[in-house]
């Protein structure tokens, strides 16, 4: 897929994994122009019919939808760093060098937001190649979500499928590291999460600023 395409798709799957505030309503209007600009393709068809059927719920309907998603179930994580860390020194240590790309890409975040949390991601992807590359990266902990989301009829489900259309399929490396996954869960440890001991981020839209 183009650069500019990518970004397009990026820049739409921020916005439906984003928490549904109060402008949710507008969102989703504003979000349909940026649809229309997208190529033709399943990245397209599939963030269409994520938008279709969010939009078609009241604000309030489609909060509940996010939260029973994504802040349930720790296999649901928007945090692309847990699935290959869990709660270990190791990931206190991917999410500062997170920061740090995040730095060099001139980029900060919301306060109380993770580096590693994918509607951000996603914003700065659409933004900076800095951002594609840290989707590429942890593209296994992507289709890791992605395979989660597709065992039920769940509306995010397709935005996850858009957004491997754009980031490009996996390595043998990425399916060693899914398969270790799933057979053994995340990393146990339960320390060295300092300074980003923060709660993951609920009822918060992805801002980068």
């Amino acid at each position: 897929m183009k650069r500019q395409d990518a970004a397009l798709v990026f820049g739409c799957s921020s916005v439906l994994l984003s928490y549904p505030e109060d402008d949710f309503e507008a969102d989703m209007l504003a979000l349909n122009k940026s649809i229309d600009k997208l190529p033709r393709g399943r990245a397209r068809a599939c963030i269409r019919s994520a938008a279709a059927e969010l939009a078609s719920m009241p604000q309030i309907e489609a909060a509940a939808k996010y939260v029973e998603t994504f802040d349930l179930q720790k296999r649901r994580s928007l945090h692309l760093t847990y699935y290959r860390h869990g709660d270990t020194r190791e990931r206190g240590a991917a999410l500062a060098s997170l920061m740090e790309l995040y730095k060099n890409a001139g980029a900060t975040l919301s306060q109380g937001e993770l580096p590693d949390y994918l509607p951000a991601l996603l914003e700065l992807a659409a933004v900076s190649t800095i951002g594609s590359s840290i989707l590429r990266e942890y593209r296994s902990s992507i289709q890791l979500l992605r395979n989660e989301l597709t065992k039920s009829l769940n509306p995010y489900a397709g935005v996850i499928e858009a957004v491997m259309e754009a980031v490009g399929g996996i390595s043998k490396g990425d399916q060693i590291v899914i398969q270790r996954y799933i057979a053994e869960g995340p990393p146990a440890e339960s320390v060295g999460l300092e300074p980003f001991s923060s709660p993951e981020v609920m009822g918060k839209k992805a801002e980068i600023r």
